[in-house]
């Protein structure tokens, strides 16, 4: 059988009638270029199949550096965890010879659709977008480069590829985990607008209840941060009454607010009520009892990510779409079991 050949740019501007140099303009994403006429050649060149270069320096060699985005709202000194995942990526993409360069973007960049200059200037050969950017942001990502995924979410659109924990079913086992120690009267703590992690993480949380037939309702999550991803300095946790009684949180520093704030009300955990976290991750600041949480190894997380985005970047074979992580139930002093021992 004969070797399928690659599309040439000139096989795309015959399609369409024009110059090979405007096609390159195009993709290049150059000035001489029409919005629309740009637009259409991206389209066209992607159902032809058409592999895009990876990114090169004044030399026209590739770059070796991979490029890291991050919304500056998750990544103020309160929220470090997507540090604490970027030092692992970078870790792990210099095990594989690439070197890693991060950008913040801000709220007004990316409703502007701002792009980062790691991509406008090509200062790298793919990008991984850490932390959740909205969709339209990262349509406009797509018509400059197909070497990019997400990590830490994902959307509808099933050509991102991504790297996700699978939070669903991690959520699911560690409210299980409290269901079958006998508490029945259980909170979710999180924002469920905020990311689709935290929204997987409820369902999870809800299809747990649902198995052993105690109600839930969207309307009872305790909101944790505001619209701009930042954790409130107040939660509405109600009141604490009745034995058992548990928080489910969305993560582990939220799970370290929800227990400072209920030790200042005179409420003691996990004597008086339990409460869980999620990550196995609390900056060094964050003083608190140790945790019952769900760990996510952010090893292999890291590790994931690195294999998907160089196979992109040097268009090897890998398999396309969504890759979950599973996690597992890390038992500490924040669950108490009923006959009053703390796990």
């Amino acid at each position: 059988m004969a070797q399928k050949k690659d599309v040439r740019l000139s096989d795309i501007a015959e399609k369409l009638g024009i110059s090979t140099v405007t096609v390159s303009k195009a993709i290049s994403n150059k000035d001489g270029v029409g919005e629309e006429l740009r637009a259409q050649i991206i389209q066209l060149a992607k159902q032809m199949g058409y592999k895009t270069k990876p990114a090169s320096d004044s030399n026209g060699n590739p770059t070796g550096n991979v490029g890291v985005i991050i919304p500056a709202k998750f990544f103020s000194p309160e929220v470090s965890f997507y540090w604490y995942l970027f030092t692992h990526l970078s870790t792990e993409l210099l095990k594989r010879n690439f070197f890693t360069m991060m950008e913040l973007v801000n709220t007004e960049d990316e409703a502007c659709l701002t792009m980062p200059r790691l991509l406008t200037e090509k200062k790298v050969d793919g990008l991984i977008f850490l932390g959740q950017v909205g969709t339209a942001y990262i349509q406009k990502a797509a018509e400059l480069t197909d070497n990019f995924i997400l990590m830490d979410f994902y959307t509808k659109n099933p050509d991102y590829d991504c790297v996700v924990c699978d939070d669903f079913y991690n959520s699911y086992l560690i409210t299980s985990y409290l269901i079958e120690r006998g508490y029945k009267s259980l909170r979710f703590v999180g924002n469920f607008n905020a990311t689709t992690s935290i929204r997987d993480r409820f369902m999870g949380f809800q299809k747990a209840l649902y198995e052993h037939g105690i109600s839930s309702d969207i309307e009872e999550i305790i909101n944790d941060r505001n619209t701009d991803g930042l954790l409130l300095e107040k939660m509405e946790l109600g009141e604490v009454a009745g034995s058992p009684q548990a928080f489910v949180c969305n993560c582990d520093l939220t799970a370290s607010k929800v227990i400072a704030q209920l030790t200042a009300a005179g409420i003691k955990v996990p004597d008086n009520v339990s409460v869980t976290g999620y990550d196995n991750f609390l900056a060094p600041a964050e003083k608190t009892i140790p945790l019952t949480t769900v760990a996510v190894s952010p090893e292999k997380t890291a590790g994931l990510a690195a294999d998907l985005i160089i196979s992109k970047i040097t268009g090897r074979d890998y398999i396309k779409g969504r890759h979950l992580v599973s996690g597992e139930i890390i038992e500490r002093e924040s669950v108490m079991r009923l006959s009053g021992q703390a796990r």
